[in-house]
């Protein structure tokens, strides 16, 4: 059993890239999923003695410990992955996880700012100093280019091309795509690039990475978060906002300009245009309270 879980985890980082991330969210979900089997099953099971009933009991059991819905989901989505590679490598003749679904989510409009809430937003880092030039940089270019964090904070400087306005952007499964940088990204960046040069000079260190912290190492998506936090407090926005926020943001205010859902699916990165879709949701929610607070008959 313990072969078969570690088989599936290099599958996920070698064949299909995912992400170190993705790896151990996979692992801890199917660990406890391999311990609950065990006790059902005892010490020895093998992956060919999993059957639906021992799934129904999991998920039964996963809803009686009180787990949140997207929780469960997403552990029931890590059982049935792993079944169908068990199917494909032939330790299973039959996939005990076809008929085995997770709860039903609400599916939740994202939060986003209006205009006038990121002009704020992006006008609070000072540019007086070298950190803060980073700053205005890292936030023009999450809404400019609609990056999630992660893709943000992996931006090498081989992959920029400013007179182009584009970026090469890993993104999930490292999927390549290219994003598109406007003007004000651009001159943001170059601002922040030319003091970034006298930073690492002035310790004495090199790095690829675009955006990095004052030790002249690569700034994590965690420290990204944090700076956030530090800029939403100086402009008294919504506390709720989070990198991603922006992401949401850019998709929300370019369907808004009328903007093609495919062209924005291709932007973000997006495998499926139903993740997408939820943009035009949210537009149309807008469209219906501007109906509501301005047609007499509404």
């Amino acid at each position: 059993m313990d072969q078969a879980l570690a088989d599936f985890l290099r599958h996920l980082g070698l064949e299909r890239n995912s992400s170190a991330y993705t790896v151990k969210s996979y692992r801890e979900d199917l660990t406890q999923a391999v311990g609950f089997f065990r006790e059902r099953g005892g010490p020895s099971l093998r992956p060919d003695q999993i059957n639906m009933r021992m799934l129904r009991a999991f998920l039964a059991w996963l809803h009686e410990q009180g787990y949140a819905r997207t929780t469960i989901s997403r552990r029931v989505a890590a059982v049935r992955s792993w079944c169908r590679f068990l199917c494909r490598q032939g330790m299973l003749k039959k996939n005990p996880a076809d008929g085995l679904r997770g709860p039903k989510l609400d599916r939740k409009l994202p939060h986003f700012l209006d205009r006038a809430d990121v002009n704020r937003l992006l006008a609070s880092p000072s540019t007086e100093g070298a950190l803060g030039l980073r700053d205005r940089a890292m936030l023009e270019t999450l809404y400019s280019a609609g990056l999630r964090v992660s893709e943000l904070v992996g931006l090498e400087l081989g992959d920029l091309d400013l007179s182009d306005g584009v970026a090469t952007v890993r993104g999930k499964g490292r999927r390549e795509r290219l994003a598109l940088i406007g003007e004000a990204a651009r001159d943001a960046i170059a601002a922040w690039l030319k003091v970034r040069t006298t930073l690492l000079e002035a310790i004495g260190k090199h790095s690829e990475a675009v955006f990095l912290n004052r030790s002249g190492t690569r700034l994590s998506t965690r420290s990204v978060g944090r700076l956030l936090v530090k800029y939403l407090q100086r402009s008294g926005l919504d506390p709720r906002t989070t990198p991603h926020t922006l992401r949401h943001t850019f998709a929300t205010h370019l369907l808004d300009a009328g903007a093609d859902i495919r062209g924005v699916q291709e932007l973000l990165g997006h495998k499926n245009l139903t993740t997408t879709q939820i943009y035009t949701h949210v537009s149309t929610q807008r469209l219906q309270e501007s109906y509501r607070k301005s047609h007499p008959r509404a």
